[in-house]
Protein backbone atom coordinates (compact mmCIF):
# COMPACT_ATOMS: atom_id res chain seq x y z
CA UNK A 1 0.00 0.00 0.00
CA UNK A 2 2.99 2.11 0.93
CA UNK A 3 3.90 3.22 -2.88
CA UNK A 4 0.18 4.67 -4.36
CA UNK A 5 -0.19 5.81 0.01
CA UNK A 6 2.52 8.11 -1.17
CA UNK A 7 1.43 9.20 -4.66
CA UNK A 8 -2.11 9.71 -3.18
CA UNK A 9 -0.44 11.94 -0.29
CA UNK A 10 1.73 13.75 -3.07
CA UNK A 11 -1.03 14.30 -5.16
CA UNK A 12 -3.23 15.81 -2.06
CA UNK A 13 -0.19 18.23 -1.68
CA UNK A 14 -0.64 19.00 -5.41
CA UNK A 15 -4.31 19.66 -5.38
CA UNK A 16 -4.04 21.97 -2.21
CA UNK A 17 -1.70 24.17 -4.60
CA UNK A 18 -3.47 24.31 -7.11
CA UNK A 19 -6.84 25.19 -5.35
CA UNK A 20 -4.47 28.30 -4.33
CA UNK A 21 -3.34 29.05 -7.58
CA UNK A 22 -7.28 29.26 -8.16
CA UNK A 23 -7.59 26.87 -11.03
CA UNK A 24 -7.71 23.22 -11.88
CA UNK A 25 -8.97 20.76 -14.82
CA UNK A 26 -11.48 17.84 -14.34
CA UNK A 27 -10.71 14.98 -16.94
CA UNK A 28 -13.22 12.28 -17.20
CA UNK A 29 -11.58 9.63 -19.26
CA UNK A 30 -14.41 7.64 -20.51
CA UNK A 31 -14.77 5.09 -23.34
CA UNK A 32 -17.02 6.92 -25.56
CA UNK A 33 -15.37 10.54 -24.80
CA UNK A 34 -13.59 12.61 -23.16
CA UNK A 35 -14.70 15.27 -20.83
CA UNK A 36 -12.22 18.28 -20.01
CA UNK A 37 -13.93 21.28 -17.32
CA UNK A 38 -11.75 23.81 -16.22
CA UNK A 39 -12.67 25.28 -12.43
CA UNK A 40 -12.27 28.79 -11.38
CA UNK A 41 -11.61 28.92 -7.30
CA UNK A 42 -12.53 31.84 -5.45
CA UNK A 43 -10.78 31.08 -2.74
CA UNK A 44 -13.04 32.88 0.06
CA UNK A 45 -14.16 30.04 2.04
CA UNK A 46 -11.66 27.61 3.11
CA UNK A 47 -13.18 25.99 6.17
CA UNK A 48 -13.75 22.57 7.27
CA UNK A 49 -16.67 20.78 6.76
CA UNK A 50 -19.22 20.44 9.67
CA UNK A 51 -20.42 17.20 8.80
CA UNK A 52 -17.15 14.82 9.95
CA UNK A 53 -14.26 13.72 8.79
CA UNK A 54 -15.67 11.93 6.13
CA UNK A 55 -17.76 14.26 4.82
CA UNK A 56 -16.43 16.64 2.15
CA UNK A 57 -13.94 18.03 4.14
CA UNK A 58 -11.92 21.34 2.99
CA UNK A 59 -14.97 23.19 1.34
CA UNK A 60 -14.41 25.64 -1.41
CA UNK A 61 -17.46 27.44 -4.05
CA UNK A 62 -16.10 27.28 -7.57
CA UNK A 63 -17.09 28.22 -10.99
CA UNK A 64 -16.90 26.32 -14.33
CA UNK A 65 -14.77 28.60 -17.15
CA UNK A 66 -13.78 26.09 -19.31
CA UNK A 67 -15.79 23.27 -21.17
CA UNK A 68 -15.02 20.79 -23.86
CA UNK A 69 -15.69 17.12 -24.69
CA UNK A 70 -13.87 15.16 -27.42
CA UNK A 71 -14.70 11.33 -28.93
CA UNK A 72 -12.72 9.21 -27.25
CA UNK A 73 -9.56 6.78 -28.76
CA UNK A 74 -7.82 4.43 -27.48
CA UNK A 75 -10.05 3.56 -24.20
CA UNK A 76 -11.55 0.30 -24.13
CA UNK A 77 -14.15 -0.80 -21.00
CA UNK A 78 -12.87 2.32 -19.55
CA UNK A 79 -8.94 1.68 -19.61
CA UNK A 80 -6.59 2.57 -22.25
CA UNK A 81 -5.58 0.48 -24.61
CA UNK A 82 -3.54 2.35 -27.42
CA UNK A 83 -1.63 5.01 -25.46
CA UNK A 84 -1.09 7.66 -28.47
CA UNK A 85 -4.56 7.74 -29.18
CA UNK A 86 -5.66 8.07 -25.60
CA UNK A 87 -2.96 10.71 -25.41
CA UNK A 88 -3.99 13.01 -28.33
CA UNK A 89 -7.56 13.00 -27.34
CA UNK A 90 -6.77 14.17 -23.89
CA UNK A 91 -4.92 17.11 -25.38
CA UNK A 92 -7.28 17.83 -27.81
CA UNK A 93 -9.91 18.13 -24.63
CA UNK A 94 -8.08 19.77 -22.47
CA UNK A 95 -6.39 22.52 -25.43
CA UNK A 96 -10.37 23.24 -26.05
CA UNK A 97 -11.25 23.47 -22.43
CA UNK A 98 -8.29 26.12 -21.88
CA UNK A 99 -9.01 28.25 -25.14
CA UNK A 100 -12.49 28.68 -23.71
CA UNK A 101 -11.78 29.43 -20.40
CA UNK A 102 -8.40 31.74 -21.51
CA UNK A 103 -6.33 30.18 -19.23
CA UNK A 104 -3.65 27.95 -18.81
CA UNK A 105 -3.99 24.29 -16.52
CA UNK A 106 -1.06 22.28 -15.21
CA UNK A 107 -2.98 20.51 -12.25
CA UNK A 108 -6.00 17.88 -13.40
CA UNK A 109 -8.08 15.45 -11.64
CA UNK A 110 -8.77 12.77 -13.04
CA UNK A 111 -11.77 9.69 -13.04
CA UNK A 112 -12.25 6.66 -14.53
CA UNK A 113 -14.44 3.75 -15.06
CA UNK A 114 -13.46 -0.35 -15.18
CA UNK A 115 -9.91 -1.62 -13.28
CA UNK A 116 -12.06 -4.51 -11.78
CA UNK A 117 -12.56 -2.62 -8.77
CA UNK A 118 -13.38 -4.72 -5.70
CA UNK A 119 -14.90 -2.64 -2.15
CA UNK A 120 -13.71 -4.45 1.02
CA UNK A 121 -15.23 -3.06 5.04
CA UNK A 122 -12.52 -2.94 7.34
CA UNK A 123 -12.52 -2.40 10.93
CA UNK A 124 -10.41 -1.16 13.56
CA UNK A 125 -10.38 0.01 17.43
CA UNK A 126 -7.65 1.52 19.36
CA UNK A 127 -7.90 2.67 23.37
CA UNK A 128 -7.42 6.13 23.87
CA UNK A 129 -4.62 8.02 25.65
CA UNK A 130 -5.84 10.78 26.59
CA UNK A 131 -9.54 11.31 27.08
CA UNK A 132 -10.16 13.36 24.10
CA UNK A 133 -10.01 12.23 20.56
CA UNK A 134 -7.11 14.02 19.03
CA UNK A 135 -5.87 13.61 14.97
CA UNK A 136 -3.16 11.07 16.04
CA UNK A 137 -6.03 8.63 17.74
CA UNK A 138 -8.07 8.78 14.06
CA UNK A 139 -4.29 8.06 12.61
CA UNK A 140 -3.86 5.40 15.16
CA UNK A 141 -7.87 3.89 14.49
CA UNK A 142 -7.18 4.12 10.81
CA UNK A 143 -4.08 1.90 11.56
CA UNK A 144 -5.20 -0.48 13.46
CA UNK A 145 -7.82 -1.76 11.04
CA UNK A 146 -7.53 -5.38 9.19
CA UNK A 147 -6.30 -4.89 5.97
CA UNK A 148 -6.96 -7.68 4.06
CA UNK A 149 -4.35 -8.92 1.52
CA UNK A 150 -5.53 -7.59 -1.85
CA UNK A 151 -2.73 -9.51 -3.99
CA UNK A 152 -0.55 -8.14 -6.01
CA UNK A 153 -0.98 -5.86 -8.55
CA UNK A 154 -3.43 -3.96 -7.21
CA UNK A 155 -3.91 -0.88 -5.46
CA UNK A 156 -6.22 1.13 -2.95
CA UNK A 157 -7.82 4.15 -4.58
CA UNK A 158 -10.31 5.19 -1.72
CA UNK A 159 -9.80 4.35 1.83
CA UNK A 160 -12.67 6.49 3.54
CA UNK A 161 -13.80 6.40 7.29
CA UNK A 162 -17.25 6.10 7.23
CA UNK A 163 -18.39 5.62 10.69
CA UNK A 164 -16.70 6.09 14.17
CA UNK A 165 -18.04 5.20 17.43
CA UNK A 166 -16.77 6.27 21.12
CA UNK A 167 -17.23 3.94 23.40
CA UNK A 168 -21.32 3.22 22.82
CA UNK A 169 -22.17 5.70 20.52
CA UNK A 170 -22.30 5.07 16.79
CA UNK A 171 -22.81 6.89 13.88
CA UNK A 172 -20.22 9.67 14.91
CA UNK A 173 -19.38 11.58 12.17
CA UNK A 174 -15.99 13.49 13.70
CA UNK A 175 -14.99 12.09 17.19
CA UNK A 176 -12.39 14.62 17.42
CA UNK A 177 -12.86 16.59 20.44
CA UNK A 178 -14.90 14.16 22.36
CA UNK A 179 -14.61 12.13 25.59
CA UNK A 180 -14.36 8.94 25.48
CA UNK A 181 -12.06 5.72 26.08
CA UNK A 182 -12.04 3.21 23.20
CA UNK A 183 -12.39 4.32 19.63
CA UNK A 184 -13.90 2.32 16.54
CA UNK A 185 -14.03 2.85 12.96
CA UNK A 186 -15.32 1.64 9.83
CA UNK A 187 -13.34 1.89 6.93
CA UNK A 188 -14.23 1.55 2.92
CA UNK A 189 -11.43 0.33 1.32
CA UNK A 190 -11.88 0.07 -2.81
CA UNK A 191 -9.03 -1.53 -4.64
CA UNK A 192 -8.22 -1.30 -8.39
CA UNK A 193 -5.92 -3.20 -11.00
CA UNK A 194 -2.73 -0.92 -10.20
CA UNK A 195 -1.71 -1.70 -13.94
CA UNK A 196 -4.65 0.37 -15.09
CA UNK A 197 -3.82 3.20 -12.79
CA UNK A 198 0.22 3.45 -13.84
CA UNK A 199 -1.16 3.06 -17.53
CA UNK A 200 -3.03 6.75 -16.80
CA UNK A 201 -0.89 7.95 -14.99
CA UNK A 202 2.10 7.37 -17.29
CA UNK A 203 -1.08 8.81 -20.07
CA UNK A 204 -1.37 11.97 -18.55
CA UNK A 205 2.21 12.69 -17.72
CA UNK A 206 2.87 12.35 -21.01
CA UNK A 207 0.07 15.36 -21.59
CA UNK A 208 2.41 17.51 -19.73
CA UNK A 209 -0.02 17.71 -16.60
CA UNK A 210 0.42 17.09 -13.73
CA UNK A 211 -2.53 14.76 -11.83
CA UNK A 212 -3.74 16.15 -8.23
CA UNK A 213 -6.11 13.73 -7.61
CA UNK A 214 -7.59 10.31 -8.82
CA UNK A 215 -11.14 9.45 -8.38
CA UNK A 216 -13.34 6.16 -9.19
CA UNK A 217 -16.30 7.06 -12.06
CA UNK A 218 -18.53 5.13 -10.16
CA UNK A 219 -18.17 6.83 -6.82
CA UNK A 220 -18.17 10.71 -8.61
CA UNK A 221 -21.46 9.94 -10.46
CA UNK A 222 -23.01 9.07 -7.22
CA UNK A 223 -21.87 12.41 -6.25
CA UNK A 224 -23.30 14.26 -8.52
CA UNK A 225 -26.57 12.17 -9.48
CA UNK A 226 -28.07 11.53 -5.67
CA UNK A 227 -29.89 13.92 -3.34
CA UNK A 228 -28.67 14.62 -0.40
CA UNK A 229 -31.53 12.94 0.89
CA UNK A 230 -30.84 9.67 -1.14
CA UNK A 231 -27.04 9.73 0.36
CA UNK A 232 -28.35 9.99 3.54
CA UNK A 233 -30.59 7.01 3.68
CA UNK A 234 -29.30 5.18 1.55
CA UNK A 235 -29.42 4.51 -2.50
CA UNK A 236 -27.48 3.30 -5.18
CA UNK A 237 -26.05 4.81 -8.91
CA UNK A 238 -25.98 3.16 -11.91
CA UNK A 239 -23.65 5.12 -14.57
CA UNK A 240 -24.84 3.39 -17.64
CA UNK A 241 -21.40 4.46 -19.98
CA UNK A 242 -19.96 3.67 -23.18
CA UNK A 243 -17.77 0.80 -22.50
CA UNK A 244 -18.76 -0.10 -18.70
CA UNK A 245 -21.50 0.48 -15.90
CA UNK A 246 -20.29 1.82 -12.74
CA UNK A 247 -21.93 1.19 -9.62
CA UNK A 248 -22.10 2.77 -6.35
CA UNK A 249 -24.03 2.49 -3.11
CA UNK A 250 -24.21 5.63 -0.90
CA UNK A 251 -25.62 5.83 2.84
CA UNK A 252 -25.09 8.75 5.73
CA UNK A 253 -23.19 10.39 2.29
CA UNK A 254 -20.28 8.18 2.03
CA UNK A 255 -19.50 5.38 -0.14
CA UNK A 256 -19.69 1.87 1.00
CA UNK A 257 -19.59 0.25 -2.02
CA UNK A 258 -18.73 0.49 -5.72
CA UNK A 259 -18.39 -2.01 -8.62
CA UNK A 260 -18.41 -2.33 -12.56
CA UNK A 261 -20.29 -4.50 -15.15
CA UNK A 262 -17.67 -4.50 -18.51
CA UNK A 263 -20.71 -3.34 -20.83
CA UNK A 264 -22.06 -0.27 -21.69
CA UNK A 265 -23.77 1.65 -24.61
CA UNK A 266 -21.17 0.44 -27.20
CA UNK A 267 -22.80 -3.26 -26.50
CA UNK A 268 -25.75 -1.90 -27.62
CA UNK A 269 -24.48 0.18 -30.40
CA UNK A 270 -22.50 -3.22 -31.79
CA UNK A 271 -25.33 -5.20 -31.93
CA UNK A 272 -27.48 -2.75 -33.83
CA UNK A 273 -24.67 -2.89 -36.32
CA UNK A 274 -23.99 -6.79 -36.45
CA UNK A 275 -28.58 -7.20 -36.52
CA UNK A 276 -28.74 -4.25 -39.25
CA UNK A 277 -25.09 -5.29 -41.16
CA UNK A 278 -24.21 -1.12 -40.86
CA UNK A 279 -21.28 0.26 -39.32
CA UNK A 280 -20.67 1.28 -36.25
CA UNK A 281 -21.26 5.11 -36.89
CA UNK A 282 -24.47 4.15 -38.62
CA UNK A 283 -25.88 2.16 -36.14
CA UNK A 284 -24.90 5.18 -33.53
CA UNK A 285 -26.88 7.45 -35.71
CA UNK A 286 -30.14 5.27 -35.84
CA UNK A 287 -29.45 4.08 -31.83
CA UNK A 288 -28.90 8.15 -30.62
CA UNK A 289 -31.84 8.93 -33.20
CA UNK A 290 -34.52 6.22 -33.08
CA UNK A 291 -33.19 3.90 -30.50
CA UNK A 292 -35.96 2.76 -27.45
CA UNK A 293 -36.62 -0.35 -25.19
CA UNK A 294 -40.44 -0.31 -25.08
CA UNK A 295 -42.47 -1.33 -28.11
CA UNK A 296 -46.03 -0.01 -29.00
CA UNK A 297 -47.88 -0.44 -31.92
CA UNK A 298 -47.05 1.95 -33.53
CA UNK A 299 -43.64 1.07 -33.92
CA UNK A 300 -44.12 -1.51 -36.25
CA UNK A 301 -45.46 1.34 -38.36
CA UNK A 302 -42.47 3.39 -38.20
CA UNK A 303 -40.07 2.83 -40.89
CA UNK A 304 -36.13 4.03 -40.10
CA UNK A 305 -34.29 4.92 -43.49
CA UNK A 306 -30.88 2.68 -42.48
CA UNK A 307 -28.52 4.54 -45.50
CA UNK A 308 -25.03 4.04 -46.55
CA UNK A 309 -22.59 4.08 -48.90
CA UNK A 310 -21.87 0.58 -50.30
CA UNK A 311 -22.64 1.32 -53.77
CA UNK A 312 -24.83 -1.62 -53.58
CA UNK A 313 -28.66 0.69 -54.59
CA UNK A 314 -30.91 -1.86 -52.39
CA UNK A 315 -28.54 -2.47 -49.62
CA UNK A 316 -28.51 1.28 -49.18
CA UNK A 317 -31.89 2.19 -49.36
CA UNK A 318 -32.81 -0.56 -46.74
CA UNK A 319 -35.46 0.48 -44.33
CA UNK A 320 -36.36 -0.90 -40.98
CA UNK A 321 -38.76 -0.93 -38.28
CA UNK A 322 -38.79 0.73 -34.79
CA UNK A 323 -40.11 -2.28 -33.38
CA UNK A 324 -37.26 -4.54 -35.23
CA UNK A 325 -34.39 -2.02 -33.77
CA UNK A 326 -36.14 -1.99 -30.13
CA UNK A 327 -35.89 -5.94 -30.79
CA UNK A 328 -32.27 -5.81 -31.04
CA UNK A 329 -31.81 -3.20 -28.23
CA UNK A 330 -34.18 -4.59 -25.54
CA UNK A 331 -32.17 -8.07 -24.78
CA UNK A 332 -28.90 -6.24 -24.36
CA UNK A 333 -30.57 -3.44 -22.20
CA UNK A 334 -31.85 -5.92 -19.89
CA UNK A 335 -28.75 -7.85 -19.93
CA UNK A 336 -27.04 -4.89 -18.33
CA UNK A 337 -29.60 -4.23 -15.94
CA UNK A 338 -29.91 -7.71 -14.88
CA UNK A 339 -25.91 -7.49 -14.07
CA UNK A 340 -26.43 -4.32 -12.25
CA UNK A 341 -29.11 -5.82 -10.00
CA UNK A 342 -26.80 -9.10 -9.65
CA UNK A 343 -23.79 -7.35 -8.32
CA UNK A 344 -26.29 -5.06 -5.94
CA UNK A 345 -27.67 -8.27 -4.63
CA UNK A 346 -24.38 -9.76 -4.07
CA UNK A 347 -23.51 -6.35 -2.02
CA UNK A 348 -26.66 -7.00 0.35
CA UNK A 349 -28.59 -3.94 -0.89
CA UNK A 350 -31.72 -5.19 0.44
CA UNK A 351 -30.37 -4.58 3.64
CA UNK A 352 -30.46 -0.58 3.17
CA UNK A 353 -33.33 1.22 4.89
CA UNK A 354 -34.59 2.52 1.70
CA UNK A 355 -33.74 0.71 -1.66
CA UNK A 356 -33.75 3.28 -4.24
CA UNK A 357 -31.88 2.92 -7.43
CA UNK A 358 -30.91 5.86 -9.61
CA UNK A 359 -30.25 5.90 -13.35
CA UNK A 360 -27.20 7.85 -14.64
CA UNK A 361 -24.81 8.24 -17.60
CA UNK A 362 -25.63 8.32 -21.40
CA UNK A 363 -26.88 4.83 -21.70
CA UNK A 364 -29.64 5.67 -19.14
CA UNK A 365 -30.79 8.35 -21.87
CA UNK A 366 -32.68 5.42 -23.73
CA UNK A 367 -36.50 6.26 -24.25
CA UNK A 368 -38.51 4.00 -22.24
CA UNK A 369 -35.88 3.07 -19.73
CA UNK A 370 -38.17 4.28 -17.21
CA UNK A 371 -40.29 1.38 -17.95
CA UNK A 372 -38.45 -1.36 -17.96
CA UNK A 373 -35.72 -0.44 -15.53
CA UNK A 374 -38.39 -1.14 -12.30
CA UNK A 375 -39.34 -4.16 -13.50
CA UNK A 376 -35.72 -5.69 -13.30
CA UNK A 377 -34.04 -2.92 -10.49
CA UNK A 378 -37.21 -3.01 -7.86
CA UNK A 379 -39.97 -0.33 -7.17
CA UNK A 380 -38.10 2.75 -6.60
CA UNK A 381 -35.75 3.84 -9.87
CA UNK A 382 -35.29 7.40 -11.02
CA UNK A 383 -33.23 8.24 -14.29
CA UNK A 384 -31.13 11.08 -12.46
CA UNK A 385 -29.38 13.86 -13.66
CA UNK A 386 -26.45 15.42 -12.48
CA UNK A 387 -26.75 18.21 -9.76
CA UNK A 388 -26.29 22.15 -11.87
CA UNK A 389 -23.17 23.17 -11.39
CA UNK A 390 -22.19 27.06 -11.93
CA UNK A 391 -20.80 27.94 -15.09
CA UNK A 392 -21.33 24.91 -16.66
CA UNK A 393 -22.65 24.81 -20.21
CA UNK A 394 -26.13 23.82 -21.56
CA UNK A 395 -24.82 20.90 -23.48
CA UNK A 396 -22.65 19.18 -20.45
CA UNK A 397 -25.94 19.12 -18.04
CA UNK A 398 -27.20 15.70 -19.23
CA UNK A 399 -26.75 12.29 -17.87
CA UNK A 400 -23.66 11.78 -19.68
CA UNK A 401 -22.07 14.57 -18.12
CA UNK A 402 -22.56 13.16 -14.83
CA UNK A 403 -19.42 11.65 -13.25
CA UNK A 404 -17.50 14.91 -14.74
CA UNK A 405 -20.12 17.19 -12.72
CA UNK A 406 -19.25 14.77 -10.10
CA UNK A 407 -15.34 14.92 -10.34
CA UNK A 408 -16.16 18.72 -9.64
CA UNK A 409 -17.79 18.36 -6.71
CA UNK A 410 -15.16 15.85 -5.71
CA UNK A 411 -12.30 18.25 -6.28
CA UNK A 412 -14.37 21.19 -4.36
CA UNK A 413 -15.07 19.31 -1.37
CA UNK A 414 -13.19 15.93 -0.93
CA UNK A 415 -13.47 13.46 2.02
CA UNK A 416 -11.25 12.99 3.94
CA UNK A 417 -9.04 9.84 2.88
CA UNK A 418 -6.97 7.48 5.24
CA UNK A 419 -3.46 9.16 3.61
CA UNK A 420 -4.85 13.30 5.05
CA UNK A 421 -3.71 11.83 8.61
CA UNK A 422 -0.59 10.56 10.14
CA UNK A 423 -0.66 6.79 10.33
CA UNK A 424 1.43 4.83 12.08
CA UNK A 425 3.79 2.84 10.95
CA UNK A 426 3.81 0.18 12.65
CA UNK A 427 1.18 -2.11 11.30
CA UNK A 428 -1.07 -4.58 12.68
CA UNK A 429 -1.76 -8.18 11.37
CA UNK A 430 -4.52 -8.32 8.72
CA UNK A 431 -6.80 -10.85 10.16
CA UNK A 432 -10.30 -11.18 9.02
CA UNK A 433 -11.92 -9.69 6.24
CA UNK A 434 -15.34 -8.01 6.92
CA UNK A 435 -17.85 -6.92 3.99
CA UNK A 436 -19.54 -3.64 3.90
CA UNK A 437 -22.84 -4.91 4.29
CA UNK A 438 -22.14 -6.21 7.52
CA UNK A 439 -22.61 -2.28 8.61
CA UNK A 440 -25.95 -1.86 7.86
CA UNK A 441 -27.39 -4.66 9.68
CA UNK A 442 -25.25 -3.64 13.01
CA UNK A 443 -25.09 0.18 13.12
CA UNK A 444 -28.33 1.68 10.77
Amino acid sequence: MTDLYSTQRAMRNMRNTAMQRGVIAILDIGTSKIACLILRFDGSDHFRGSDGVGSMAGQSSFRVIGAATTRSRGVRFGEIEAMQETERAIRTAVQAAQKMANTRVDHVIACFSGAEPRSYGLAGQVDLEDAVVSDADVGRVLASCDVPDYGDGRDALHAQPVNFSLDHRTGLGDPRGQNGNKLAVDLHLLTVNSGVVENLLYCIKRCDLELAGLASSAYVSGIAALVEDEQELGAACIDMGGGTTGLSIFIKKHMIYADCARMGGDHITSDISKGLQVPLSVAERIKTFYGGVVATGMDDREMIEIGGDTGDWEHDRRTVSRAELIGIMRPRVEEILEEARARLDAAGFEHLPSQQIVLTGGGSQIPGLDNLAPKILGQRVRIGRPLRVQGLPQAATGSAFASAVGLCLFAAHPQDEWWDFEVPSERYPARSLKRAVKWFKENW
